[in-house]
C-alpha cells in the first residue's frame, strides 16, 4: 500500500490550537471572521466538548472556502501572484510582468514543473482545498458527541460541511477533472491508497454530498440573514448542484472525443479527463436540477429574486446590478459568498485592478484591462447588439449620448464592469483618450493602468479608497448566473430554443434591456441553436464579468478559436473637428482645455499572447504536480503533461 498523499493527512494537525475564532459574538455578518485565536490547549475533546466550540471549528472551516480576488501576499491569497483567472480569457489582458499569467502562459511556457510554485493557475495542494475538506470530515464525525447541541443543529451543520466539501472539490474539479474521492479523515498511523476517481465518480461524490446536505438545510436564511449572512442554505447546495452538472455535461468531458490526444493518456483511458464518449442524459440532468431549483424557490415564495431598479433610467438599472454581484446585505440573489479576514485597507490589498500603477508606487505595472472584445459584446441600453462600424466610426461617441456622461448609451453593466471614456470618474469624466489624465502617456506602447483604453470597474469601483473599512465579498454563485444555466440547459437538453431565449430575458430585463431574439432578428435566435448558445455565452460574459465565468466557458467548450484570436485595445483620440491627432501631452488634458467635442478610434494588437501561435488544447486542464504524481498513490496525470 501507498501512503495516502502527506498533504491530506498532515493538513490539519494541530488545528483545534488554530480555529479558535471563539465563542462570543459568532456570526457570520461583520466578525464571524474576526476574532484571533485566544487559546492554545484545544484539542478534539474539548472543541466537540461544546457547542460554541464545535460552532466556532466549523466558522472557520467556512474561511477557507474560496474567494477569487487576490488581496495580499502568499500561496492563497496572491492567487497567480496577483494574476487573476480572467486574464487568460479574452475578457481581460494582464500587464503586470511578474504574476504567473505573464510568466507562464502568455509565453506558453507553462509545464507541470511549473506546480512546485505558487502561481500557477490553481495549485492542487495550495488553495485551502484539503484542509477544508478534512477539517469538514472532522466536523462530520465527531459533531454528534457534543453534549450541549440539539440534533436538528447537528444535522444542519454536517449538511454546512457536506457542501463545503463539495464546493472545495469543484474548486479544483474545474480545474484537473476527476480527483481522489475523499471520503473521512485518516491518521497518522495508517497506510492508505487512494486513487484518482474517474469524472464520472467524482462528479456523483459531489452530487450526492449536496444532495444528503439538501435535507437538512432551510431553504433560505429568512429572519437569521443579518447574523448568517454567508452560511450555506438548501438554495445555495441545489444552486450549486446545477453549476457542477452544467461542467460535467458540457463538451470539454462530455463528447464522443477526448479534449487532448497528446501523451500520456492513462487518465484519457481510465476515463479521468472525460465520460468516454457524449451522453445526452448530462445535460437532462442538468436541465432537471435547474427545473427542481426553480420549482423549490416557487414553492418557497421566490425568497431569491434578482435585485430589481426602483426606476427605469440607467443609473437605477446599474444600481440594482451592484448590489447584486457587489453588497452582501439585504441581497436576494447570492446564493453563496464567501469572505476574507479583516476589512479592506492597506496597501497590500486588491492587487488586481489599477494595481501596482504610480497610484500603488509600482509605475511599471498595470494590473489587468478589459479588451475591446469585451466591451464590444456589451449591447445597446436597449438591448440591440453594438455595431463597431457605426460606433467606432469618426465622431461618434460608442458610450454616451452627445458627450453627456448622463445619458449613456450602452448596456448600464458594461459602465457597471469596465471604465470607459467619459463615464463619471473622481467627480468628471475619465479621461481614457491619448494624453488625458487617466491613459496612455505612450501612442505605442501598453504602458499603464489604461493600458487597452480600458480600465477595470467590478471589484475595484475608484481605487482602494473606495472600499477603506469595508468588508468585501465574492459573489461565488447568484441566481442571475442560475436562470443562464437553465437557458443553457434547456436549449441542450431540450432543444427548446423559445423556452432558454426566455430565462435570459429575465435576466436581460433587470437592467432594462429588450428581449434577446427580439433585438437580434438577423441571428434567428428562435431556430438557430448554435447562433442562440453564442449569445447565452456572451450574455454569461456580460453579466457575471471578472467572476471567474468567462475562462471556464470557454475551456467547458474547447474554444480553441476563441484562445487563439488576436485580441485588442482602443486607442481613442481627441479630435474636436480640427483634425489634430492626436493630441498629446498635455495639449490633450481636460484640465487646462474644454472637454472634447469629437473623437477618433483605432483598435491595435494586444501583445504578448504567444500561444495565439502554439496554442494546445492540454491547456483547458492543469497539470498535477510531478512529485505527487510520483508518491504512487493512483493520481495519474492529466493528457499533454
Amino acid at each position: 500500500m501507498k501512503y495516502l498523499t502527506k498533504w491530506f493527512i498532515m493538513a490539519f494537525v494541530g488545528v483545534s490550537i488554530l480555529f479558535a475564532s471563539c465563542v462570543d459574538q459568532i456570526k457570520f455578518g461583520d466578525s464571524f471572521l474576526e476574532k484571533p485565536p485566544t487559546t492554545s490547549d484545544l484539542n478534539q475533546d474539548s472543541i466537540f466538548g461544546k457547542a460554541d466550540y464545535a460552532r466556532a471549528f466549523l466558522w472557520n472551516t467556512y474561511s477557507k472556502m474560496y474567494f477569487g480576488l487576490p488581496y495580499n501576499w502568499g500561496d492563497v491569497t496572491s492567487k497567480m501572484n496577483t494574476g487573476v483567472f480572467e486574464a487568460l480569457s479574452d475578457c481581460y489582458q494582464s500587464h503586470n510582468g511578474w504574476d504567473g499569467v505573464n510568466r507562464h502562459y502568455y509565453p506558453g511556457s507553462y509545464t507541470a514543473a511549473n506546480e512546485t510554485g505558487s502561481d500557477t493557475r490553481f495549485g492542487y495542494l495550495k488553495q485551502d482545498c484539503w484542509p477544508a475538506i478534512r477539517s469538514s470530515w472532522m466536523f462530520i464525525e465527531n459533531v454528534d458527541r457534543v453534549p450541549d447541541m440539539e440534533t436538528d443543529e447537528k444535522e444542519r451543520l454536517k449538511a454546512e460541511a457536506k457542501c463545503i466539501i463539495a464546493s472545495r472539490y469543484f474548486d479544483l474539479f474545474r480545474h484537473f477533472g476527476g480527483l481522489p474521492i475523499i471520503r473521512g479523515t485518516y491518521g497518522v498511523e495508517a497506510e492508505y491508497e487512494i486513487p484518482r476517481g474517474t469524472v464520472d465518480e467524482t462528479v456523483k461524490f459531489m452530487v450526492g454530498l449536496l444532495d444528503e446536505a439538501s435535507s437538512a438545510m432551510p431553504w433560505s436564511l429568512g429572519t437569521e440573514e443579518d447574523n448568517w449572512q454567508g452560511r450555506f442554505t438548501k438554495a445555495a447546495a441545489m444552486g450549486l448542484k446545477c453549476k457542477i452538472l452544467l461542467f460535467a455535461a458540457s463538451p470539454l468531458f462530455n463528447d464522443n472525443e477526448p479534449y487532448c490526444t497528446e501523451p500520456p493518456q492513462e487518465a484519457v483511458t481510465n476515463l479521468q479527463v472525460w465520460y468516454g464518449g457524449y451522453n445526452a442524459d448530462l445535460w437532462q440532468q442538468c436541465w432537471q436540477a435547474c427545473y427542481n431549483f426553480f420549482e423549490e424557490n416557487a414553492k418557497q415564495g421566490n425568497a431569491y429574486s434578482l435585485i430589481q431598479a426602483k426606476g427605469t433610467s440607467g443609473t437605477d438599472y446599474r444600481e440594482a446590478f451592484n448590489k447584486a454581484y457587489f453588497i452582501r446585505e439585504n441581497n436576494t440573489e447570492l446564493l453563496i459568498s464567501t469572505r476574507v479576514t479583516g476589512k479592506y485597507g492597506g496597501e497590500w490589498w486588491h492587487y488586481w485592478g489599477t494595481n501596482n500603477d504610480s497610484e500603488e508606487g509600482w509605475p511599471n505595472n498595470r494590473g489587468y484591462t478589459p479588451t475591446l472584445e469585451f466591451m464590444e459584446m456589451f449591447p445597446m441600453s436597449d438591448g440591440k447588439a453594438f455595431d463597431p462600424e457605426v460606433m467606432l466610426a469618426d465622431g461618434a461617441d460608442p458610450f454616451f449620448e452627445n458627450n453627456d456622461r448622463n445619458k449613456p448609451v450602452r448596456d448600464p453593466r458594461l459602465y457597471e464592469t469596465m471604465l470607459v471614456n467619459g463615464a463619471s470618474y473622481d467627480s468628471r469624466g475619465a479621461e481614457l483618450w491619448l494624453g488625458g489624465r487617466d491613459n496612455l502617456t505612450d501612442t505605442e506602447k501598453e504602458t499603464n493602468k489604461t493600458a487597452t483604453g480600458f480600465r477595470l470597474y467590478k471589484f475595484w469601483k475608484e481605487g482602494k479608497g473606495s472600499f477603506n473599512g469595508t468588508y468585501l465579498e465574492w459573489p461565488y454563485l447568484r441566481l442571475s448566473e442560475l436562470y443562464l444555466i437553465y437557458a443553457e440547459a434547456i436549449l441542450k437538453a431540450k432543444n427548446d430554443l423559445v423556452g432558454a431565449i426566455a430565462q435570459v430575458d429575465i435576466v436581460r430585463g433587470r437592467v432594462g434591456l429588450g428581449g434577446l431574439a427580439e433585438c437580434n432578428p438577423d441571428k434567428h435566435l428562435t431556430s438557430n441553436s448554435d447562433a442562440l448558445l453564442e449569445e447565452i455565452l456572451r450574455e454569461r460574459a456580460c453579466e457575471l464579468g471578472f467572476e471567474d465565468v468567462r475562462l471556464f466557458d470557454m475551456i467547458r467548450y474547447k474554444r480553441a478559436d476563441l484562445f487563439q484570436k488576436k485580441l485588442h485595445g482602443l486607442k481613442v483620440y481627441r479630435n474636436d473637428g480640427s483634425g489634430k491627432k492626436p493630441w498629446s501631452g498635455s495639449d490633450g488634458n481636460s484640465a487646462q482645455y474644454p472637454w472634447p467635442t469629437e473623437f477618433t478610434y483605432e483598435p491595435f494588437v494586444l501583445s504578448a499572447r504567444s500561444w495565439w501561435t502554439n496554442f494546445s488544447p492540454k491547456w483547458y486542464l492543469s497539470a498535477f504536480p510531478v512529485a505527487e504524481i510520483n508518491k504512487g498513490y493512483g493520481l495519474t496525470q492529466n493528457p499533454g503533461w
